[in-house]
Parts: structure tokens; C-alpha cells; sequence
């Protein structure tokens, strides 16, 4: 039996072809020393030529001197003197041109077989000014540069001198071995200072907000995951100030979720028994619709209607269970006894928290007469739970509802004198689980109802929230004529 192929490495090949740092604090030093050393080599090249030049000149000048010298008696100096003078101005032979004579050997030492390479100092173009220090070093043994220069302690057009190249080879070499320790301590020293500089202003607080989103990632209630705020005004700063912010958000969006999720779990588990118990009240509200008695005929009605609601309520598994809302069904619905019947199953009473409605019995809005019941509903309930846990109170206020109309709007205000909304939630009293004022509160009345509100493509907002009371102003599209006039207060 053959053996089984050997299965491949589905792994990508490593492309990297060098070496490079992966921390930032790593690069950046790197970098740093890299570019100041390449600086360093940049200003190699000038430098040589410049040391190089001075040292033409150099022998220039001592064969300057050497020359008046030699011409002071020029017939009593022997062949070992005008060797010892060319000596000590290190030159080969010395040579004057004047407008008079033309070039004129002043002093000749021994000759070289090899023909000087020229170096005129008068006239040096900035190629071959750089240029010649390599030229230098990288000619070969055994040469003689010719060097021309304007004269400084005689009258002549200029002064030309032969010397040999190998002792300013090797000068040269020893001070561009110096340049570069230099640059090169140069370059590592400021390396390590732009380093340090950098790693505690820039990489260091990089390094603390990275971990901290590292930590975030892996456990957002982790209280080592809060990236501190240094206060800095810079773009670190802003930095720091943003993802606090943002990690924020996120835990409350995340504390949310969680919520939602246990809030759709819990309402599927009971969903079942909850209609099963709501069509027992419903078989009983038909026994009672038999009996003949007046007071029963009366509040049948009223049951009925909240039995219908919960009924169609627990079929939709609640909102923000697991369904989303049905689309409204938008149709003119008297807004006065919308309020009115809003208003009993919030449970306002003349004795307690009362409801004035402001709003004549003929005006009419477009909207889902279910869902507007909701909404009012849920505005009221809020206002008298705020009204009742105010002390001092008594558990007595006063809710109004008022209604106006604004290019083609109905504008539905709901105002209590209760204690308003404090500051803290005021940005957030529309999400849900995170905008009640009540430690026992859900927060999602308000969620519910703005959401319904834009399903009719019209909102809810907070107009007002001070210590005299809050207002909200529920809009929806559309003003529909009045039926009749009238006005009724509960």
C-alpha cells in the first residue's frame, strides 16, 4: 500500500528580505542614527576637500618662502642646500610665472618618471573640488600632484610647485578616518538623545494607550483596560481624551446589549405562558360581557381594549425583544380621547397626579391609534412615577397636554411640574437601559416611544428639563381639519 502524500503548509512564505525592527522605540532609534550618519557622510566629501586644499597650500607658501630665499644668492648655494630647502618646504621643485619672464624654475629637486597629475587652485569647479580629495587617495602609489596658486609673498601671474601625494595620501586617510568616529559618535549620540527625547513624549504614551486597547479588546470591564488622561493638549492628548470617551460608549452600548439580550431570553421563556394566561382573561371578560350588570357593562369596554393590547403585545414578543416593530397604519384618531384613555392607563386621578388636557374633542392627528396609545402612554407614566417619587410632594401634580400645528405638523407637548430631568441623563434619556432617572426604572418607556415616533416619520424630544418640570414634544406628520369644536379638561 503506498504511503499517504504528506500534506503542505498552507502557510504564506516569509517574504521579508531584511531585517527590521518591530517595536516602535526600536525603529526610531534606528532611523534616527541611520539618518544623522548618512548627514555625517553628506558633509565627507567638503570636508576632505577643504583639508586637502589647506594643505596644497600649504606647501605653496613654504615654497614661496623657499623661492626669495634661493634668490637672495642664488649663486652661492650649493646642490645639498637647494635639496635641504626643498626639503623643508616638502615640494619637488618650485616654479614662478611673470608677465616678464613666463614660467621660470626657481628650484628643482630630482625627477620622477611619472607625470605629475595637475591640481590648479585658482580655478576649481565644485566637481573637481570634491573630486579631488579620491582622486588622491584612489590614484595609486608613487605620484606627484602639480599644484598652481596665487602667489601671496611675491609679484608673479602665479606660483607652481611639485610634490609627492604620498604623505598628503596619508594624512588624508588618517583624517577621514577621524570624520567618521566622529560622525559616527556624532550620529549614535544623537540618536540615543532624539531617542530618549522621543520614546518619553511620543512612544511612551502610544505604547500606554495601545495597551490599554489591547486590554479593552480582551475584557472591556477590565479596569486596567481606562487609558489615563494626561491632560496634554497635543495630538496625544486628544487621543487619549477620545478613546476614554470611546471606550465609554462602548461599555454602555455593550451593558445595553447585554441588557437586551437577557431582556429577549427572558420574555421568550415566559411569552408562552403569558398568552395562555391572557386568553383565560379574555374567556372571562366574555362571561362577564353576559351578566346584565350596569356597572360591568360600563368598564368591559376598557378591559377589553388593555386585554387586546397585551394580547398583541405578547405575540410581538414585546419591543426590543426578539421582533422588531409592526409598520404604523397611520389614520386620523381623535387626540383628545387618545390622552384621555392614555391617561387612565397611566393611572392619573383627580386626587393624585391629575391630567389637564388642553387639546378640543374634534382635533385629530395621523397616526397608528395603537401606537400613539403607547406613546402617550408611556409619556404620562413617566410623568407621574417622576411627580410621585419627588418628596415633599405627596405624590399630587399636574400633567398637560397641548396640542399646535406648524407647517403641516401636529406638535403633541406633554408637560408635568414634576422635578424635571437631571443633567447627568439628559444626553442619553432616549437609550435604552440607560436613560431612566429612577433606580428601579428600566429605561425603556422613553426608548419605546421615540421609536415609534420616527416609525410614523415624525420624533420625540426633550424641550425642556428644568426644576419647574419637563416638557416633551412628541411630532407627527400631517394636520388633518377638526371635526367640531369643543374643549374638555379631565
Amino acid at each position: 500500500m503506498a504511503d499517504a502524500p504528506t500534506p503542505q503548509d498552507s502557510s504564506p512564505p516569509d517574504r521579508r528580505r531584511f531585517f527590521w525592527p518591530g517595536g516602535l522605540s526600536a525603529r526610531l532609534l534606528t532611523l534616527t542614527i541611520l539618518f544623522v550618519a548618512v548627514g555625517g557622510m553628506i558633509a565627507l566629501p567638503p570636508a576632505l576637500a577643504a583639508y586637502q586644499e589647506s594643505w596644497l597650500l600649504d606647501r605653496v607658501r613654504a615654497a614661496e618662502t623657499v623661492s626669495r630665499i634661493s634668490d637672495i644668492a642664488p649663486e652661492r648655494m650649493t646642490l645639498d642646500q637647494r635639496e635641504q630647502l626643498l626639503q623643508g618646504a616638502g615640494v619637488e621643485w618650485v616654479a614662478i610665472s611673470t608677465p616678464d619672464v613666463g614660467l621660470r624654475l626657481v628650484l628643482q629637486g630630482r625627477q620622477r618618471p611619472q607625470r605629475p597629475y595637475l591640481v590648479d587652485l585658482r580655478d576649481q569647479g565644485p566637481g573637481s573640488w570634491l573630486g579631488g580629495p579620491f582622486n588622491t587617495l584612489f590614484g595609486g602609489d608613487g605620484r606627484s600632484v602639480r599644484v598652481r596658486a596665487e602667489p601671496r609673498f611675491i609679484q608673479a601671474d602665479f606660483v607652481e610647485v611639485v610634490a609627492p601625494d604620498a604623505e598628503l595620501k596619508q594624512e588624508l586617510w588618517q583624517y577621514l578616518w577621524r570624520l567618521i568616529l566622529v560622525v559616527a559618535f556624532v550620529s549614535t549620540l544623537a540618536g540615543v538623545l532624539v531617542y530618549l527625547s522621543l520614546n518619553l513624549f511620543l512612544v511612551r504614551p502610544m505604547q500606554r494607550i495601545t495597551h490599554a486597547m489591547e486590554r479593552f479588546r480582551a475584557d472591556p470591564e477590565d479596569p486596567e483596560a481606562r487609558v489615563g488622561i494626561s491632560g496634554r493638549r497635543d495630538e496625544i492628548g486628544r487621543a487619549e481624551a477620545e478613546l476614554s470617551r470611546m471606550q465609554a460608549d462602548l461599555r454602555a452600548a455593550l451593558s445595553s446589549r447585554a441588557r437586551l439580550a437577557a431582556l429577549g431570553e427572558a420574555v421568550a421563556k415566559i411569552n408562552h405562558d403569558l398568552r395562555n394566561m391572557l386568553t383565560s382573561a379574555q374567556i372571562a371578560s366574555e362571561r362577564l360581557a353576559a351578566l346584565k350588570d350596569p356597572k360591568v357593562s360600563q368598564a368591559l369596554p376598557r378591559l377589553e381594549r388593555a386585554l387586546d393590547r397585551a394580547v398583541k403585545l405578547a405575540s410581538d414578543v414585546l419591543t426590543y425583544g426578539k421582533t422588531e416593530e409592526a409598520a404604523p397604519e397611520p389614520q386620523p384618531v381623535p387626540l383628545a380621547a387618545a390622552v384621555e384613555a392614555a391617561g387612565e392607563e397611566a393611572r392619573l386621578s383627580p386626587k393624585g397626579v391629575r391630567l389637564v388636557c388642553d387639546v378640543d374633542p374634534g382635533e385629530q392627528v395621523i397616526a397608528d391609534a395603537d401606537q400613539l396609545h403607547r406613546i402617550l402612554a408611556n409619556l404620562l407614566r413617566n410623568a407621574r412615577e417622576a411627580i410621585e417619587h419627588q418628596e415633599g410632594r405627596g405624590g399630587r401634580g399636574e400633567i398637560r397636554v397641548t396640542l399646535e400645528r406648524i407647517e403641516g405638523a401636529s406638535l403633541i407637548r406633554v408637560a408635568d411640574d414634576g422635578p424635571g430631568v437631571p443633567p447627568k441623563i439628559r444626553e442619553r434619556i432616549f437609550q435604552p437601559f440607560a436613560g431612566s432617572g429612577r433606580p428601579d426604572g428600566a429605561g425603556l418607556g422613553l426608548a419605546i416611544a421615540r421609536e415609534l415616533a420616527q416609525g410614523h416619520g415624525g420624533d420625540l424630544t426633550l424641550l425642556d428639563a428644568g426644576p419647574a418640570g419637563a416638557t416633551f414634544e412628541l411630532r407627527l406628520p400631517g394636520a388633518p381639519p377638526r371635526r367640531r369644536a369643543g374643549r374638555k379638561s379631565a
